[in-house]
């Protein structure tokens, strides 16, 4: 395996290739997640594919945390409504269902901080833009094993295998399979045998947002919080021996604190953004549901802005996010906007909807009468220099709210630009 401390041997090129969704594309040296040699692979000509769009051809030396030191401390807060910024905002809302909620926050270095909202504090089911907090727990206890070392933690997730089982079970979003002796790639759901490196786990909660991998995540970030120092030689049979033996009720008040401990650390308060319950039924099979989930776009921005100020644990935590953020393929919803195809997104998406029997209603994805939710937050950054930071959340019933999410987006960034 390659290990993390020989990257800057192995990333000499950039590799503007497809079908990642997430990650830079020159990471295989530095994360060995296999999707990404594929990519390589696709990049020598050896494998046809698609040429990216060109917001998504960032080099991994080439992301970088927007907010660090002196420039970011003036949003150790987030700050007043900017009124010109706020009026502008508000524009775009008259002719859209009421159930829109939005944060907007300009980081362009050379002009001021500007806020705009809207319902802020409005709460939702965050879906898989919940996900977040996963990947920060998950990233906090690894900075427990190892707090004095990042490169021994990353080593750790490029060399530590895990198996799926149950907890993965069920999701209908695929995971790519790349066989590195055969050369080929296959996509299928999660099965309970599959096996995958710790990276690998995380880029397919964040690339595809599969919701075993999110499972599996989050019960890792518990063992590693259990077991500490032990868990990088930690055995399945030993970690499911536990999971059976101790209590549900102690498991879940486990599974809530390694998720919103680091949010409450960030100043991200319980009413603004938590997480109740895993993200299978394999995995509240084994640990029942606690306390519901919700979000709000001012719990998202707070989010937002700590990783750019690098105080997701620390900078290179930060940093890592971020990258695992990095939309390099197909994007969808907000990000899919045409206005921001030039532009690196930093992207995550999340739904989820429930029908009711209704008289002239027949239900469909994405349009449910009972709840509709559709939130998306993304870090968008312009080649002219461009910058801000988007928490959207909606609940339209009855209606799929893709193509508002992408004219919200489009208008957004034509008023930002606007002050170029």
């Amino acid at each position: 395996m390659i290990k993390p401390g020989l990257i800057f041997l192995i990333l000499a090129l950039v590799f503007p290739i497809t079908l990642s969704r997430s990650y830079p594309i020159d990471g295989y040296g530095y994360t060995n997640i296999k999707r990404l040699k594929y990519l390589q692979l696709v990049q020598s000509g050896e494998i046809q594919g698609k040429a990216p769009i060109p917001g998504a051809t960032k080099s991994i030396q080439d992301i970088r945390l927007n907010l660090m030191g002196r420039q970011g401390d003036g949003l150790a807060v987030l700050p007043d409504p900017d009124p010109a910024f706020q009026k502008a905002i508000n524009g775009l809302f008259p002719n859209l269902n009421e159930n829109y909620s939005i944060s907007v926050l300009d980081i362009t270095p050379g002009r001021p901080f500007r806020l705009a909202q809207r319902k802020e504090m409005a709460g939702y089911q965050p879906g898989s833009v919940g996900k977040l907090a996963v990947v920060a727990g998950f990233f906090t206890e690894l900075a427990k094993i190892y707090p004095g070392s990042f490169e021994a933690r990353q080593d750790l997730l490029c060399t530590k295998i895990v198996r799926g089982g149950s907890w993965a079970m069920t999701d209908s979003h695929t995971v790519p399979f790349f066989d590195l002796k055969t050369q080929k790639l296959t996509k299928r759901t999660v099965k309970p045998p599959d096996e995958f490196l710790l990276y690998e786990w995380l880029d397919h909660m964040l690339s595809v947002s599969n919701n075993g991998a999110a499972s599996v995540c989050w019960r890792e970030a518990i063992l590693m919080r259990v077991f500490g120092a032990r868990y990088p030689d930690l055995q399945e049979a030993e970690a499911e021996a536990w999971f059976k033996q101790t209590p549900k009720s102690e498991l879940a008040d486990i599974a809530n604190a390694v998720v919103h401990e680091p949010l409450r650390q960030l100043g991200i308060t319980e009413a603004e953004w938590r997480l109740g319950q895993l993200f299978t039924r394999g995995g509240t099979a084994y640990i029942p549901p606690k306390g519901g989930s919700i979000g709000t776009p001012n719990g998202l921005m707070k989010f937002l802005v700590a990783m750019e100020r690098g105080k997701i644990i620390d900078p290179e935590s930060s940093l890592e996010i971020k990258r695992l953020l990095y939309m390099t393929d197909r994007r969808i919803r907000y990000a899919n906007a045409p206005a921001l195809k030039k532009a690196a997104v930093y992207f995550k998406s999340g739904s989820l909807y429930k029908c009711a029997k209704e008289e002239g209603y027949t239900c469909e994805k994405y349009k449910g009468n009972v709840d509709n939710f559709m939130n998306s937050i993304a870090i968008v950054e312009h080649p002219d220099g461009l910058t801000y930071l988007v928490a959207l959340m909606s609940n339209v019933r009855k209606k799929n709210s893709n193509q508002d999410h992408m004219a919200l987006a489009s208008s957004i960034d034509k008023i930002l630009h606007k002050e170029l």
